[in-house]
């Protein structure tokens, strides 16, 4: 009689032992993101986070989650695994702190075929970094391993950020006028938004890692991690009054601004106010047309903050100070029916 062939989790495409030389391997990585309200350690089934409600009278928690896109095909492609961790960790923290939250903790998914324990803890590590950069901390995550699941990706991201806010210090818009500035912060590239169009570029033209734009790899410059504005934007509010904060994220310049101006007001941005990164100059002589542009990527500003006039020049100083390429580069007006025009 034939002997029943023997059945196991790791026939089946799942690798238990792989999954746990993971956790230790990432364990250094995460223990530098630690902060005291941070309680027991990483591997259980919960990361628990004391409010720092010592700090605060009303606090309000924002939470934000987000992924990395397919700026992933590029990471993979050219074994940047690292920089999409920060990417990840930077699309949450970027959104959370647009209404003046500062973040507390955050939490990663990372799904795929099969694990990879090397390439997976490079991923982790660059999550742990963006979290060190955002003053988040990295209180657990999944790593789920799905056999036989169709991707086009060899993994896919998931985070989620939760921060906090004073609610009568929370910035929403509201209280935006015809007049105020609008104070961009300059990015470190595309960020993680417009991939799928750069990508199809890049297919276009043939452009690979030996292809430059400026003085610089275009692939370089592609997968250089989304710019992480909390430590920023955190000193800024609390010496100046800002009235509301831009992340411009998917939807570019024209569709974000609008998200937090009230109604019947509109922005007009003057594009010749910052430098051309030359990663953009490249997407439009590639035959990316401007208002494709505008749309889709932040073309050099990764975060507006509004201001009144008179605040402006304290504004872009402690930006400045705190190693920020930072520029007028529009103004609030009255208007109705368009919301937001860069000439």
């Amino acid at each position: 009689m034939r002997a029943k062939p023997l059945l196991t989790y790791k026939a089946a495409g799942v690798n238990i032992d792989a999954g746990q030389e993971l956790v230790e391997r990432i364990k250094g990585a995460v223990a530098r993101t630690r902060r005291v309200e941070v309680l027991g350690d990483l591997g259980g089934f919960g990361g628990l986070f004391k409010v720092p409600v010592e700090r605060f009278r009303r606090p309000i928690l924002v939470a934000g989650t987000d992924g990395v896109g397919t700026k992933i095909e590029l990471a993979i492609q050219y074994d940047a695994h690292e920089t999409v961790g920060i990417d990840l960790v930077a699309m949450c923290v970027n959104d959370v702190i647009v209404v003046g939250a500062e973040p507390l903790f955050f939490l990663d998914y990372l799904v795929t075929p099969k694990l990879d324990v090397d390439v997976a803890a490079r991923v982790v590590s660059g999550i742990a970094k963006g979290c060190e950069h955002a003053g988040a901390a990295l209180i657990g995550g999944e790593t789920a391993e799905h056999p036989g699941m169709q991707m086009s990706v060899d993994y896919d991201l998931a985070g989620f950020c939760v921060g906090v806010v004073e609610e009568p210090q929370i910035i929403d818009g509201q209280n935006i006028k015809p007049g105020d500035s609008i104070v961009g912060l300059g990015s470190s590239g595309p960020h993680s938004n417009g991939f799928s169009l750069i990508r199809r570029v890049l297919e276009h033209t043939g452009a690979d890692e030996n292809t430059q734009a400026g003085e610089r790899s275009l692939i370089e410059q592609l997968l250089t991690p989304t710019r992480i504005y909390a430590d920023t934007i955190i000193k800024l509010i609390r010496e100046v009054s800002v009235k509301g904060i831009v992340h411009i994220t998917g939807g570019g310049l024209i569709e974000n601004i609008p998200r937090v101006l009230p109604n019947k007001l509109g922005a007009r941005l003057d594009s010749t106010s910052w430098p051309s990164q030359p990663v953009f100059d490249w997407l439009r002589d590639a035959g990316v047309a401007e208002v494709e542009m505008l749309r889709t990527f932040n073309c050099g500003v990764g975060m507006c903050v509004v201001v009144s006039p008179s605040d402006v020049e304290e504004a872009l100083a402690i930006l400045q100070d705190c190693g920020e390429q930072a520029w007028v580069v529009g103004r609030i007006v009255r208007d109705r029916y368009e919301k937001a025009r860069v000439s």
